[in-house]
Order: structure tokens, then C-alpha cells, then sequence
């Protein structure tokens, strides 16, 4: 965080920036969590079947970003280019030069020269090799933990926003309102909710959407618990009470007075929730419960290593990247918690 952020902080966040810091587990961790976030994002940048940018008889066109057709490029055909044939490689290049992404395949690129039947061992043009259906690993990978990310962030955030919500809500108006909405999540929460995937996977085939909707039905309970605590204690303090003789709001008071208050407890929670997200997705691609066939998927390719045990690369390169990415948040999980407790001192 740059020196001006910071210096905008008040003195009580710029004291948690601090501690946060102080954790150096937590603080690099944070920042190599960054780098792959961000280049995952860059995912068809860095791994694409398409090229680039093409420069052809003095124009310049950009496939990446804008479908072409083989005439474009003295093709016989008027249908969409495929720059992975020869023949057209060859025209483009007599005439002009094609530069490639760093690794020439997406995600669902079937390779069809492999040097060994699929899956193929790691080489130089498949760094982590090839799956079982000749799809590149690397491509795979980073494409799935771009998915995974997302997901665990779009989770994440929809869980926070309900759940905080209805935890205020139980803290704040006590009595019945705690009462019968405690009752609630004892139920709703006793459902199995594995059971209940299977049984929607069954009616519908689940996708991106689809899938955060279903979670989101659960998730958001594990906010409850510290947001209503938060509330029960807090409306009672004197200002809340001489805000509410003063005639101020509800809403007013629990969002601008208490909620500030709740949210302590609640980010401490957050980096836990997100990489529960990410390790929930993973266990119903492995399943089979998750996103469609062919979806770039940590939890698919952890399926192929065990059903590929002669090709451990696949193993391996599945459970390298899942580590890293949930210990990576764990990391800063820690360090966010140990941050906004003020007893926490690093040297």
C-alpha cells in the first residue's frame, strides 16, 4: 500500500496497517496472492489458441479481441480462421508475421501433434504437460484458479452482505425477531447440503451462476454469528441509547453507529470464507457436482490425477496450486485477524 493510502487512513486503521505488516507471513502473502490474482486475470493474454496481434499486408488485426474470417487473410473459405492450421499460417506469414501468446492454448485446446498419447509428460511446448484429453495443464491451471478465484470472491462478498445484514437485524430488534431467526438457521443450517447438490445436479446442470446462488444459501450463516453478538452487546452502550432518544433511525443507527463496530469481527472472517469458497468449488468440480464438462477446473484436474495415476504431473501440478493458493489466504487470513486485535505485537 503506497505511502499516500496510507497517510488518508485514520490513526486506529493506520495502527492495524501496521500490525498487518508486521505479520510477514501474511503481509508477502498478500502480495504474491495479488500477482497470481492478477495474472490469472490476464489468463487469455498469457494462454490463447488465438494470436496476439497479426500483421498482415501492412494492416494489423488483433484476433484476440475480434473474430476473423480465412478471406481476411487470402483464405479460400469464408469461415471463421484457424490460426493453428499450416495452410493459413503459411499465407499470413509469406505476407506478414503472427505473434503468439506465451503459451499457444487455451484452456479446451485439443493438441493433436503430441509427441506420446495423452496424457503427455511435461515438455518444452507443454511445461506441465497435457491431460487426458490433450488439453495443455498450464493453460488449464490458470484459467481454473481465475475461475476459482471469482467465484470465491463473487461468494464471499453476496455471503457478507446477507449475512451481516441479517445478523444485525437478530442483534438489534432482539427478542422475537433473535428468537424465531435463530430457530431459522438451526434448521436451514442442519440441511445436507451435498445431498441437496447432487439432487439439483440431477434436475439441472449447475453453472457459474447457478452454483454461487445454491452456496449462497448456506454460506451466509457464518457471518450471523458475529454480527449479532456484536449487535446485542453494542446497542445497549450510551450512545446508541441517546441516539435513539435523540429520534434517529434504526437503520441509521445500526449502519452508522454499530455496524462499523460489527465489522471488526466480520473482516477477520472474511480471507477464511474465501478460501472455504475456493477449496468448496474444487471438492464439487472433483465430484463432479460442479461447473459443466470441459470448465477449467482445479477440482477436474485433481479428478484426472486420480484417475491418472501413471501420469502423476497431473497429481501433483492440481495439488501444488490448490495448496498455494488456499495457504496463500490462510496467510493473510491470520494477519488480517491478528491486525485488528490491538493485544498483537510483532517485532
Amino acid at each position: 500500500m503506497s505511502s499516500k493510502v496510507v497517510g488518508k487512513l485514520s490513526v486506529k486503521n493506520r495502527q492495524r496497517w501496521q500490525r498487518f505488516k508486521s505479520h510477514r507471513v501474511g503481509y508477502y502473502s498478500l502480495y504474491i496472492f495479488a500477482f497470481i490474482f492478477i495474472v490469472s486475470m490476464l489468463s487469455d493474454l498469457i494462454a490463447n489458441d488465438r494470436p496476439l496481434a497479426i500483421e498482415f499486408q501492412d494492416e494489423w488485426y488483433f484476433p484476440i479481441f475480434q473474430t476473423y474470417s480465412e478471406t481476411d487473410f487470402g483464405g479460400e473459405f469464408d469461415v471463421e480462421a484457424d490460426y493453428t492450421d499450416p495452410y493459413l499460417a503459411d499465407i499470413i506469414e509469406a505476407e506478414g508475421s503472427i505473434i503468439w501468446p506465451l503459451i499457444p492454448y487455451s484452456y479446451d485446446t485439443i493438441i493433436y501433434d503430441l509427441p506420446s498419447p495423452a496424457p503427455s509428460p511435461p515438455s518444452a511446448e507443454n511445461w506441465l504437460g497435457t491431460d487426458d484429453q490433450s488439453r495443455d495443464v498450464l493453460a488449464r491451471v490458470l484459467y481454473g484458479t481465475r475461475v476459482a478465484i471469482l467465484f470465491g470472491f463473487s461468494l464471499t462478498i453476496a455471503s457478507a452482505v446477507i449475512g451481516v445484514t441479517a445478523g444485525a437485524l437478530q442483534g438489534y430488534y432482539g427478542g422475537r425477531v433473535d428468537l424465531f431467526f435463530q430457530r431459522f438457521i438451526e434448521i436451514w443450517s442442519s440441511l445436507p447440503t451435498l445431498f441437496m447438490l447432487i439432487i439439483l445436479a440431477s434436475v439441472i446442470q449447475p453453472t457459474f451462476w447457478i452454483l454461487i446462488g445454491f452456496m449462497l444459501l448456506f454460506s451466509w450463516m457464518s457471518y450471523v454469528g458475529v454480527v449479532r453478538a456484536e449487535f446485542l452487546r453494542g446497542r445497549n452502550f450510551d450512545y446508541v441509547v441517546a441516539a435513539r432518544a435523540m429520534g434517529m433511525s434504526d437503520n441509521r443507527i445500526m449502519f452508522k453507529h454499530i455496524l462499523p463496530n460489527a465489522m471488526v469481527a466480520t473482516m477477520t472472517f472474511v480471507p477464511f470464507v474465501l478460501s472455504g469458497s475456493v477449496v468448496a468449488l474444487t471438492s464439487l468440480d472433483f465430484l463432479g457436482y460442479g461447473l459443466p464438462p470441459g470448465s477449467p477446473s482445479l477440482g477436474e484436474l485433481l479428478a484426472q490425477g486420480k484417475a491418472n495415476l501413471q501420469a502423476p504431473w497431473l497429481g501433483i501440478t492440481a495439488f501444488c496450486s490448490l495448496s498455494i493458493l488456499t495457504g496463500l489466504l490462510i496467510f493473510v487470513g491470520e494477519a488480517v485477524r491478528d491486525a485488528y486485535d490491538p493485544r498483537t505485537v510483532y517485532k
